[in-house]
């Protein structure tokens, strides 16, 4: 599990320069430490076997309820015992302090009936069984439990009897205090023993403790056992309850930062025709508010963890692209996210001076991991300038500007007098998502300059104008079809011809002011090529854009990155493909992820199997998806602003509507948004008009 970490050292620098050699290895790919941007995990002392359904892998999530309000996190199969299996358990700050928790009602366990999530911080689950020998078929105890990320959990019987019964509850208590990476690598360690402790039990390591209070406390507590045990009475229709509180000794209470009255998110409400829209908007919100994080240093600045439970701590490209898809719901988290990784940005001499670092991240088969730290670095002056137009105060701007000269500063730097900025690595090809990335940057880059009256824009807009030039005419590859834009450019300049779900960034131009969007990369027809291939059957599998075509070689469903629906790109394509003009395609994704959205009970994943939808089908999960993952969550947000086409620029006093006029979910209306510092709420008709509904005092609607 991520957690904050100190500027980068030497070594990290180094780290970020060196890279896999290319062309890269025909087997491609890396071990799920490079695969998902964490460090290599240190070997085991002695070999320990893998635990049930954890075989040369990491142990699948997509059938676990996780319950996210960090630091806290809570995972469960749906049976709702913990078993001390796999990733079950409750945890703090990456440890796991509670494995096992096992209730038996007279001397047996629940049969499961039920399990739901009840939040994203929480979840139910509900058991019956016979008590009395003569009940016949029918439970006549119903057990109940709400078990919450904060380390709570608190069991109610129910005696649906007509008579009294005398029910006594065991719940059996273990840990192994193991953190999250041995527990993936299959190396948790044994359980611990425990003592009596304060109406309950603690365990005890050299490097931490934990324990669980009970209230009411219990009537025996059995260290030896792990056991604690009560005695109800209850009467026809009587209830008894027992609340669990799970501790880190010497830990305060948790307090999630989405929880607090000072959440950096406003609380937007989706109604309209399709009443999806409603749960999907308000899933999306549960979620972005359990991954914030507090900046440990500075308090006051919140930032989004990338996913639960593999990335819980900083992922600097993740956060800025969340935060970015979230400015309608206010820029706090985006003020926040900036401040927090400006204070990560690399200083002093060097080539790497003014980058934001952040670890590698696989691409496929076809090409070498990639650096995310090029990607944040490119991020954070779009973000700024964007949220800026959204209504970012000028005051913070500018003291954000600085870090952001010095992320532009790094790009000329780093490209010096040649076109397109490739990898950091020696002989790194030139990816045309990073030329994206950059092109938006220099363009919305050098309006920030301008608009604070500081110098630079005019190069940047020069370097800009020759990259278009090129890009158009070296990265395109005509073909029978129509042609595609290369993936990359090798460093001999040979185009990698796969069509993959990167090729979104080439849409993604960039707010400028007045409502207008940066030129792109593309030209018109080319533009126009690249929609109807996204919009066709080897990219779109009918629940959302798949990451490598289906007929490109190498393709795999459940390819993380070569195959898998990768939803905060299908959530670009069709926000980009929407602000283009073509809608028909732009409607044929939306309406697909909204599909898959539902499967998913309106909690996106970061990625789900790329099959073909067909009638009667649904999307298959991927198992080592995270869920919830802010982008995923993020992109609900962007879906449905989308559709209203908000187009702000607060600094000119205005806002532009383009919504989709298509219209393709019909009615939708949005409230609770943020538009300069002040609610905004925007409906769109079932003709695809849009018509504001509130608006701050002054903000007038542009043609």
């Amino acid at each position: 599990m991520h957690q904050p970490s100190p500027p980068p050292t030497a070594t990290d620098n180094r780290r970020l320069r060196d890279g896999p050699p290319w062309p890269p290895p025909a087997q491609g790919g890396q071990g799920p430490e490079r695969q998902r941007g964490r460090a290599p995990r240190p070997t085991p002392a002695r070999p320990v076997p893998p635990g049930p359904g954890h075989v040369g892998g990491l142990p699948p999530t997509h059938t676990a309820l996780i319950c996210v309000a960090l630091p806290g996190l809570a995972i469960s199969t749906e049976h709702g015992q913990l078993t001390g299996q796999g990733l079950e358990g409750f945890y703090r700050a990456g440890r796991r302090l509670l494995a096992r928790c096992q209730v038996r009602v007279a001397g047996r366990e629940p049969l499961a009936v039920q399990a739901r999530m009840t939040g994203a911080d929480s979840a139910r689950f509900v058991g019956t069984l016979r008590a009395s020998p003569a009940a016949g078929p029918d439970p006549d105890v119903v057990v109940e439990r709400i078990r919450h990320a904060d380390g709570t959990e608190r069991i109610t019987l129910r005696n649906c009897a007509p008579h009294p019964l005398r029910l006594p509850l065991e719940v059996s208590l273990g840990t192994d205090l193991a953190d999250l990476g041995a527990i993936a690598s299959g190396t948790p360690g044994p359980e611990l023993p425990a003592s009596v402790h304060d109406a309950g039990l603690r365990w005890t390591t050299p490097t931490g403790n934990a324990s669980v209070t009970a209230d009411p406390p219990p009537c025996d507590a059995l260290a030896s056992a792990g056991l604690l045990r009560w005695e109800f009475e209850l009467p026809p229709g009587g209830t008894a309850s027992v609340e669990l509180r799970v501790r880190q000794d010497g830990a305060s209470p948790l307090r999630a930062v989405g929880r607090a009255a000072t959440s950096p998110l406003a609380p937007v409400r989706a109604t309209g025709d399709d009443p999806r829209v409603t749960a999907l908007l308000r899933a999306s919100i549960d979620d972005l508010q359990a991954l914030l994080l507090r900046d440990p240093a500075h308090p006051s600045d919140c930032y989004l963890a990338a996913g639960a439970p593999w990335r819980c701590g900083p992922a600097p490209a993740e956060a800025l692209a969340a935060a970015r898809m979230t400015l309608p719901l206010g820029t706090r988290l985006a003020a926040g996210t900036l401040r927090t990784l400006a204070r990560t940005q690399l200083r002093g001499p060097g080539p790497l001076t003014g980058m934001i670092p952040g670890p590698r991240r696989d691409a496929g088969a076809h090409l070498p991991p990639g650096c995310t730290g090029t990607e944040a670095t490119l991020l954070f002056p779009v973000l700024l300038a964007e949220a800026r137009r959204w209504g970012l105060p000028e005051q913070e701007t500018r003291e954000l500007l600085p870090a952001a000269e010095r992320c532009l500063t790094w790009l000329r730097t780093t490209v010096g007098d040649r076109t397109y900025l490739r990898d950091p690595q020696p002989g790194g090809p030139a990816r045309a998502e990073t030329q994206a990335h950059a092109h938006r940057a220099a363009l919305l880059g050098a309006d920030l300059l301008d608009a604070c009256g500081r110098p630079g824009s005019a190069g940047l807009r020069e370097w800009a104008a020759g990259l278009r030039t090129a890009f158009r005419r070296e990265f395109w590859v005509d073909d029978r079809g129509g042609g595609r834009p290369a993936a990359a450019l090798t460093p001999d300049g040979q185009p990698l011809t796969h069509l993959g779900s990167t090729a979104v960034h080439l849409l993604d131009t960039g707010l400028l002011g007045a409502g207008e969007l940066a030129e792109g990369l593309l030209d018109r027809v080319q533009t126009e090529q690249l929609a109807r291939l996204l919009g066709g059957p080897a990219m779109d599998s009918g629940w959302g854009l798949r990451g490598l075509g289906a007929k490109e070689p190498g393709h795999s469903p459940f390819g993380h990155r070569s195959g898998a629906v990768r939803v905060q790109e299908t959530a670009l394509a069709v926000a980009w493909l929407a602000a283009a003009g073509y809608e028909k395609e732009a409607g044929g994704l939306l309406r697909g992820l909204l599909a898959a959205a539902e499967h998913f009970g309106h909690r996106l994943p970061e990625m789900f199997a790329g099959e073909q939808r067909f009638e009667g089908s649904a999307p298959l999960p991927h198992p080592a998806a995270c869920r919830p993952a802010a982008t995923a969550a993020a992109a609900g947000v962007l879906l449905l602003t989308t559709l209203a086409g908000i187009h702000p620029d607060a600094p000119a006093g205005t806002v532009t509507l383009r919504p989709v006029h298509s219209a393709p979910l019909g009615e939708l209306g949005l409230t609770g948004l943020r538009v300069a510092g002040a609610p905004f709420a925007v409906r769109v008709s079932r003709l695809g008009l849009a018509m504001v509904e509130e608006a701050a005092d002054g903000l007038q609607l542009r043609a």
